[in-house]
């Protein structure tokens, strides 16, 4: 590395740890003070965005009555005269004698003047007259049966997903005003690093490159390749110049390595060169103590957020899912990300007065979380095998059968969990 030192080698204490639950909602905070511009968007191009408004139907659901069945639209006590059939899509004429009926397919708009719905199996047709007991109970649904025009089905701050898209578009709806997708970037620290082959030489193989930009992506930010840059040289010009050019564009600029204040650590007098405020600086949590999450405002005002994570590819996964998810949450909108509990299936020791993440995998059919192994800061082999961390809050240990929160690592839905 590098041996230029920063203007300011003579540094003052940095002030004591961000407690890790008081960080997490500090940077929920500002995110959401800080949340995205709306955007309309076609249905189809909003799944994994979040409502900016609340869904609403545009009429009643049903918006008419609809058939639950195939059978008989019937009036009168019968038998029934057959006077013609309504299909899906069409709008019948009146029933206006009685013991007359139409024929009727499921989802079909039941006529006006119909009293009842017979079940085709559960009646006969003979010489064009219809004869059989329908059902007490009505084979219809009624308008408003679901929701009533202009209730509100979704707040906002809701995820789009595909049940939600579905429902927009049955509620009428062709676009949808969501929360701006998060555009985030990379900066990668490092004279040491390789980005191809195997270790070798005192170098090391950059593993936070290649992975923090799809963390980044599951998390519903918007990264591209050009978008991630590094190893930037280990000297304070080049770390200004880089973060400079990569605040142009971004929300969210995230950077591995350099959170310390050593001598060859620039992030520090890069975040104050640019006028930076620290939102935390430093969390006590083990692994991953030195993070950071810190404020500018662009030139359009609005605020920019640069997450220092470490260097170690470990502490930098702790990082996100510790200060990264729920500043994204602020700024997507969202709820603050609520943590699941399970039941630790062994001991888990403390870290004293420092939060444990502990990386866990999950049986969630049991709701048991049994700790893995391969857990070193620098070691991603454990992560490969985790669902989350067990969060064992300071001045505990976890004990078997200890209910313990967990902090999901952002998977895909079915993915490693039992």
């Amino acid at each position: 590395m590098s041996t230029e030192t920063a203007p300011n080698a003579d540094r003052v204490s940095a002030p004591p740890p961000a407690g890790w639950e008081e960080a997490r909602s500090r940077v929920y905070a500002v995110g959401l003070a800080a949340a995205l511009p709306t955007v309309a968007r076609p249905l189809v191009d909003t799944d994994g965005s979040t409502l900016a408004e609340p869904l609403t139907t545009r009429t009643d659901l049903p918006a008419f009555p609809t058939s639950s069945v195939d059978g008989w639209a019937v009036r009168g006590s019968g038998p029934w005269r057959v006077i013609g059939r309504v299909l899906a899509g069409s709008t019948p004429a009146p029933l206006t004698e009685d013991d007359t009926t139409v024929e009727i397919a499921t989802g079909a708009m039941v006529p006006e003047g119909a009293t009842a719905v017979l079940r085709v199996e559960e009646s006969k047709n003979a010489d064009g007259l219809v004869s059989g007991v329908p059902r007490s109970t009505p084979e219809w649904r009624k308008p408003g049966e679901e929701a009533y025009a202009d209730e509100v089905l979704l707040p906002a701050g809701t995820p789009v997903d595909p049940a939600v898209i579905g429902l927009a578009a049955t509620c009428g709806h062709d676009t949808l005003r969501v929360r701006r997708a998060p555009r985030a970037a990379l900066l990668v620290f490092g004279d040491e690093l390789l980005t191809a082959g195997p270790p070798a030489a005192g170098r090391v193989r950059d593993a936070l490159g290649p992975s923090v930009p799809a963390w980044l992506r599951r998390y519903g930010c918007q990264v591209r390749p050009s978008d991630v840059v590094g190893p930037v040289a280990d000297t304070l010009p080049a770390h200004v110049a880089a973060l400079r050019s990569a605040l142009t564009n971004a929300d969210l600029v995230c950077t591995t390595g350099g959170t310390m204040n050593g001598p060859v650590d620039h992030l520090h007098p890069t975040l104050e060169a640019l006028g930076a405020d620290y939102v935390v600086n430093t969390v006590a949590v083990r692994p991953g103590f030195p993070m950071l999450l810190a404020r500018l405002t662009g030139p359009d005002g609005r605020a920019r957020f640069v997450a220092g994570l470490p260097g170690n590819p470990q502490s930098a996964i702790v990082a996100l899912v510790s200060l990264v998810a729920p500043l994204l949450a602020g700024l997507q909108g969202r709820s603050m990300p609520v943590l699941p509990q399970a039941t630790l299936a062994e001991a888990v020791p403390g870290r004293g007065d420092h939060t444990h993440l502990a990386l866990v995998r999950l049986d969630r059919a049991a709701g048991v979380a049994s700790p893995v192994r391969h857990v070193g800061s620098a070691m991603l082999r454990g992560v490969a095998g985790a669902d989350g961390f067990a969060v064992i809050r300071p001045g505990t240990s976890g004990a078997p059968g200890d209910r313990v929160p967990i902090v999901p690592l952002p998977l895909f839905p079915g993915e490693r969990a039992s």
